[in-house]
């Protein structure tokens, strides 16, 4: 069986400075692979990479069993298969919440609208959000900011989520709200990357833990594996920087 993305050799630099060197992954349907590392080592670039966002100078990119790191991908088209989320939510002010959610199936994937609230609302229900689907961003706190950009990305309905430190903005009591968002997702048997710094979260959701350093991949291995007993003596000295308590509401069910 083919794998659902495949990354071969995937090289990118920056004018001279190297990025990413040499990235090997696969990750397959329904599987929650959580990329870790220090600050610059390179993780929101290779999922920047992923999403078409990034152009890299080495190496394919397959999705599907179809390279799309090529000159002629039609990105607006992969995208609604790959949806990610960032830091920053990046929702319209001016919109309502439910609106806000239903441009991207509207404009972009042109569902009717009958059909495109119904999804809307049943993730917004997911997410504890259902009643705040009139309400606008200014009037949310930053988790249910975060909350509906998931729900934004997902109501695309896509195969796999990019999620990019979605959590780094926010305070203790958000995170867990969102870090939650995620796990619920994991349960479902959502296909995601994620970049994180939560640990705790980490060693709760991952089936795989990829850990990078310096553009590379330096050890992948499983959740348990790598934060009980890390391999490289670098994950360990990077790993001894972190508090593991955090409070979810479970851990990913097996």
């Amino acid at each position: 069986m083919s794998h659902l993305l495949e990354i071969n050799h995937l090289y990118k630099k920056f004018d001279t400075t190297e990025i990413l060197k040499d990235i090997n992954l696969t990750i397959d349907k329904g599987e929650v692979l959580v990329v870790v590392g220090p600050s610059g080592c390179g993780k929101s670039t290779l999922l920047r990479c992923i999403n078409g966002l990034e152009e890299i100078q080495g190496g394919d990119i397959v999705f599907e069993g179809k390279n799309i790191s090529g000159k002629n991908t039609k990105w607006n088209l992969v995208r609604q298969q790959i949806g990610m989320v960032f830091q920053s939510y990046d929702l319209f002010s001016h919109m309502n919440i439910l609106n806000n959610i239903l441009l991207g199936p509207l404009k972009v994937q042109k569902l009717q609208r009958k059909e495109a609230e119904n999804r809307a609302l049943a993730l917004l229900k997911r997410v504890g959000l259902e009643e705040k689907k009139d309400a606008y961003p200014r009037q949310l706190s930053g988790g249910q900011k975060q909350r509906v950009a998931i729900v934004r990305a997902l109501c695309m309905n896509p195969k796999i989520m990019l999620f990019d430190e979605v959590t780094a903005s926010l305070d203790p009591e958000m995170v867990r709200e969102v870090l939650d968002c995620l796990l619920e997702l994991a349960n479902i048997g959502m296909t995601m990357i994620i970049v994180t710094h939560e640990m705790a979260f980490a060693k709760a959701v991952a089936d795989r833990v990829i850990f990078m350093d310096e553009g590379r991949i330096v050890e992948e291995n499983l959740p348990k594996v790598f934060f009980d007993n890390p391999e490289s003596e670098r994950a360990k000295r990077f790993l001894s920087k972190f508090n593991f308590d955090i409070s979810l509401k479970g851990e990913k069910n097996g």
